[in-house]
């Protein structure tokens, strides 16, 4: 391509704060509009804000995750600019002195590994949320949202692809979830992203002039928007235009980009600091005890899953995805002591398959851990067959009991006993002569046949790796 994309992110992780960033007022979603926004968060004359100190120790935590510096003297500003769901007139934000700065990140795109920096991540307060359904022509104003901390994450400039700044966002919202710091809830606007995207030509040192997409909530519209930028960018260049720095919004009904206002200035918002605040201080020891509250790191974790358990690098990611799917599957392993390949098996393909179709969490299956390391340990010793388990598993999914309430209730124990398996074999054989003359002639594929036979003979409780046993003995000339 003659052009390259310059790509950086915004990202705005709500923290996972019981109260707002500066008052008491709760955080939680989903409350009647209104009703979480206190005389601090509506901004009546005299209130003062008072800073939460859980807000910084989860900005900490993530500084840790991603090898920032924590800066132990920050200074919180006042963001100027006019909005109806902005009470105050302004956001109270960190500018020139951010709590994190020079971190970094790292990310794979089509086997490509490749470090993006992180330039830094402030803290600083939400705006309230404008409706515009429902009011007949008028926009009604929700403020609960409004004081809820936010950490601002914001990359360098490192990102020259859609792909890339997915695969950023994705890394980055796997993190602040492991870490425990943002539900990453992106529907309930817990997780969001302004794209910068510019294009300059191959080779050009220089960048090219920016737009930003605002509040993009969703991987694959991060994708569409900024691969719609791109092309837009290089078009109006191509035609001998010029593009104009500004806001951008993105249409996902249209698949397009459209101005929302311009931003010829860059410094257009007034930053000062706020004086109603003072400098936020942390001391080693708040940094140390954050540290000690880090969890296993994804790509730590990752690593270990393929070093302990022999597993590959997609399962060992797969299983890594979440915390709580690792747990699950460590759980399970330890608890059923079965071949760590096989319950990786069950959790990715099985487990995963019913996941998505019920549209649940694994924090919600129905198939408890205890349930599966059940169900392993029946597997391992014989009890039922590979096939007879995904009926069992169903079951169980179905609410009908542990792995041996199952087996008991349904009749599914395995056939073991070789006369009885012999047996089957014999009345196979004998009411098909014609299939065993073509076997014993060369038609070997009818191996599968007489398998098949003897399994439905049996209601598919027959050891399977007994049946081709004997089969074999039994069909030879």
């Amino acid at each position: 391509m003659e052009w390259e994309p310059v790509i950086g992110l915004e990202i705005h992780a709500q923290l996972l704060t019981r109260s707002k960033a500066f008052s008491g007022a709760a955080t939680k979603y989903g409350a009647e509009p209104n009703t979480q926004a206190c005389a601090v968060d509506i901004a009546l004359p005299g209130v003062l804000p008072v800073f939460n100190g859980e807000a910084a120790r989860m900005a900490v935590k993530l500084g840790l995750a991603i090898g920032a510096t924590i800066n132990k003297h920050s200074v919180f500003a006042r963001k100027n600019y006019f909005y109806p769901d902005l009470p105050k007139g302004y956001q109270i934000s960190q500018y020139e002195l951010p709590i994190v700065s020079k971190g970094r990140l790292g990310i794979e795109v089509d086997g490509a590994e490749k470090v993006i920096g992180v330039t830094r991540a402030h803290l600083e307060e939400d705006a309230g949320k404008s409706l515009h359904e429902d009011f007949h022509g008028m926009t009604g104003i929700d403020l609960n949202r409004a004081g809820t901390p936010l950490l601002e994450i914001v990359s360098e400039l490192d990102l020259r692809s859609a792909k890339e700044a997915v695969a950023y966002m994705k890394k980055l919202h796997q993190l602040v979830v492991y870490l425990d710091i943002c539900d990453g809830n992106m529907q309930e606007g817990s997780f969001r992203c302004d794209a910068n995207v510019s294009v300059r030509r191959r080779g050009e040192h220089r960048f090219g002039t920016r737009c930003e997409i605002k509040n993009v909530n969703s991987f694959r519209f991060v994708e569409k928007a900024i691969e719609h930028e791109i092309g837009r960018q290089i078009e109006v260049l191509e035609g001998g235009g010029r593009i104009v720095q500004e806001t951008r919004l993105y249409d996902s009904d249209k698949d397009v980009t459209r101005s929302m206002r311009g931003k010829e200035e860059a410094m257009d918002y007034r930053y000062f600091p706020d004086p109603d605040l003072p400098p936020l201080m942390l001391d080693d020891d708040v940094i140390r005890d954050v540290e000690k509250t880090l969890p296993e790191l994804p790509d730590a974790k990752r690593a270990r899953f393929m070093k302990d358990y022999g597993l590959n690098a997609y399962d060992a990611g797969v299983l890594t995805s979440s915390r709580a799917t690792a747990d699950y599957y460590e759980q399970a392993v330890r608890e059923s002591k079965a071949d760590p390949k096989i319950a990786a098996n069950w959790v990715t393909v099985e487990l995963a398959a019913f996941l998505n179709r019920d549209n649940k969490d694994i924090t919600q299956s129905p198939v408890t851990t205890p349930m599966l390391a059940g169900l392993l340990k029946r597997l391992a010793d014989n009890t039922i067959s590979g096939k007879i388990a995904k009926e069992v598993f169903e079951a169980m999914w179905s609410g009908e009991g542990d792995a041996d309430a199952v087996i008991a209730k349904k009749g599914l124990k395995q056939i073991t006993d070789s006369s009885a398996i012999e047996k089957a074999i014999d009345d196979v054989i004998a009411k098909n002569p014609k299939q065993l003359e073509q076997y014993r002639a060369g038609k070997e594929a009818l191996f599968g046949f007489f398998v098949g036979q003897v399994m439905k003979a049996t209601q598919g409780k027959a050891n399977p790796a007994q049946v081709n046993e004997l089969l074999k003995k039994k069909l030879a000339p």
